[in-house]
C-alpha cells in the first residue's frame, strides 16, 4: 500500500502539528498546546487519522483533537464551523475503514457517524476538551457538525 501523506490545504500550524508528531513516532504531538488570542491557554489530545481519499484513492493523514468513549476514539467534523464537511469526514463516508495513531500506538479501526442520544452525549464530551466547538456550530448554521466515532479492529 502506498505511503500516506499529509492531507492537502491544511493550515500551517496543522502541517506543523503533525510533522512533529510523525516524525518522533508519537512521542511528541499527542498532547497539543493550544494557545489562541482571548482564551485560556488548552492542551487538547490529538490523533493522526488516515483516510482514503474517495476521488484519488490517495491515503491521507489528518490531525484531529480526538475523546474517548470505552475502547473507541470520537472526532468531530467541524471545519472550525464551515458550510461543508471537512475532505476526511466526506472520505470516511466513501470508505470507514481508516487508520489511527494516538500518540505512539497505531491501529485499524472503523468510521461510522454517531447520532441520537450517543452524539449528544460524545457532543457534550467534546466541548469539555474544546470549548471552540460550540462557537464552530453557531458558524455552521444549518450544518448539524458529525461526531464520528473510531471503532478499533482487532
Amino acid at each position: 500500500m502506498a505511503a500516506a501523506k499529509l492531507a492537502p490545504n491544511l493550515p500551517q500550524w496543522m502541517i506543523d502539528h503533525a510533522n512533529r508528531y510523525l516524525s518522533s513516532g508519537g512521542t511528541e504531538g499527542h498532547m497539543y498546546i493550544m494557545n489562541m488570542p482571548d482564551r485560556p491557554t488548552l492542551t487538547v489530545p490529538s490523533l493522526l487519522l488516515t483516510t482514503i481519499g474517495r476521488k484519488s484513492g490517495e491515503r491521507f493523514i489528518f490531525p484531529l483533537f480526538y475523546g474517548t468513549e470505552g475502547n473507541s476514539y470520537f472526532v468531530i467534523a467541524s471545519k472550525g464551523g464551515a458550510p461543508e464537511h471537512p475532505g476526511w469526514y466526506r472520505n470516511i463516508l466513501a470508505d470507514p475503514n481508516v487508520e489511527v495513531q494516538v500518540g505512539t500506538k497505531k491501529m485499524h479501526a472503523h468510521a461510522r457517524t454517531s447520532t441520537g442520544a450517543e452524539r449528544t452525549r460524545l457532543w457534550a464530551k467534546s466541548l469539555e476538551f474544546w470549548p471552540p466547538y460550540a462557537d464552530y456550530q453557531v458558524k455552521a448554521g444549518a450544518r448539524e457538525i458529525p461526531v464520528v466515532v473510531l471503532d478499533p479492529i482487532g
